[in-house]
């Protein structure tokens, strides 16, 4: 499949600092994607570079084969939505809209006309005369995402676009963005630090880790299939095991944490016995009990904390020094209390293979 932006070996050098090291990337049409990473992983520096606002110390962009490299931010056809909106507090919401059309030379009747189309897809319709400051944090986004569609952009970059918002309006938001993308069917880019944010609106994320991509996949191959242990630590919750690999042609690892098990999915190339690995364990994916479970590997635990969320409970133990994190629904807590000992359960399945 020809994709439809290409990131090919992209650098950026600030001063003796590299901020991105070959960075290779291809983006269909259509296409939903999230950076997801830490501060100063890279993602914003790669955005920034997509937009205009930063050139590449080295490497090339392409829209539908076109190299956009070298052109200045106006030129690229780009759709830019900020975190701080940076919308005109002395212009309406229309007005607002309107400016990019206007600095295409858009006659205005015609612009007019399509900016108030655009507050109606992104539910504005009778908000037009307000000014931003007249107007909440989540409709000034919307206006602000109006305005970064309404002149039909190749390309829509959000950078950490919901950053400002509470918990609730996050939400509601993560879904009209997701809803109004898929209306236009634009090429998107997402950038957030939230992983839930990540999980929930994309189809495919790209996670970065010190200017590098560490793996670009759908949400849930990201989340059950990390390809190294950075993206296995990073997204969600997990417990990662060194082992020794005991068995390759059967999946047989030794762990001195956990003890002898099998594990059931991940890396399966250049492996050899005696290579350390990690293995991952999610919280959710293993099962507490007061005596083992027939048929599971298990190891014993001491309750050190229960932290409950009502239809969920984190439990964090330790082992050995160790500490393990276990996700029990709510309601099988009430068997544990803090000091206890127990015992965790899992089968092979829920073991995965990081040799990275």
């Amino acid at each position: 499949m020809t994709s439809y932006l290409n990131i090919a070996g992209l650098k950026k050098v600030f001063g003796t600092f590299t901020a991105l090291e070959n960075v290779d990337l291809d983006i269909q049409k259509g296409e939903f994607v999230t950076f997801l990473g830490p501060s100063g992983s890279g993602k914003t520096t790669t955005l920034m570079i997509i937009a205009g606002f930063e050139q590449a110390t080295k490497g090339k962009l392409t829209i539908e084969g076109q190299s956009i490299s070298n052109l200045a931010p106006q030129d690229r056809n780009i759709g830019i939505v900020f975190q701080n909106y940076a919308l005109f507090p002395h212009k309406t919401a229309l007005d607002n809209v309107y400016f990019p059309l206007q600095m295409r030379k858009v006659d205005r009747a015609e612009g007019i006309k399509k900016a108030q189309a655009m507050l109606e897809l992104v539910g504005l319709k009778g908000f037009e005369h307000r000014h931003p400051k007249e107007m909440s944090g989540g409709q000034q986004q919307r206006v602000a995402l109006a305005r970064a569609l309404v002149f039909e952009p190749d390309l829509l970059l959000l950078d950490e676009p919901l950053g400002a918002l509470d918990k609730n309006l996050r939400e509601s938001m993560q879904i009209e963005i997701k809803r109004i993308q898929k209306t236009l069917g634009v090429t998107t880019i997402f950038v957030t630090h939230d992983q839930t944010e990540a999980m929930s609106m994309s189809d495919r994320i790209v996670v970065f880790s010190q200017g590098k991509i560490e793996q670009a996949a759908a949400p849930l191959e990201i989340y059950h299939k990390p390809r190294t242990r950075f993206v296995a630590d990073f997204i969600g919750e997990s417990n990662l095991i060194p082992a020794t690999l005991t068995d390759v042609a059967t999946r047989r690892a030794e762990s001195p944490l956990m003890g002898a098990m099998t594990y059931g999915d991940g890396a399966t190339k250049d492996l050899r016995d005696g290579q350390e690995v990690t293995l991952v364990l999610r919280p959710e994916h293993m099962k507490l009990s007061r005596t083992p479970i027939e048929g599971r590997f298990h190891a014993t635990m001491k309750v050190e904390t229960i932290v409950n969320f009502g239809d969920n409970a984190l439990v964090i133990g330790k082992r050995d020094g160790t500490t393990l994190r276990v996700r029990v629904p709510g309601a099988d807590v009430v068997i544990l209390k803090e000091g206890d000992d127990c015992y965790v359960n899992w089968i092979e399945d829920n073991v995965y293979l990081v040799t990275e």
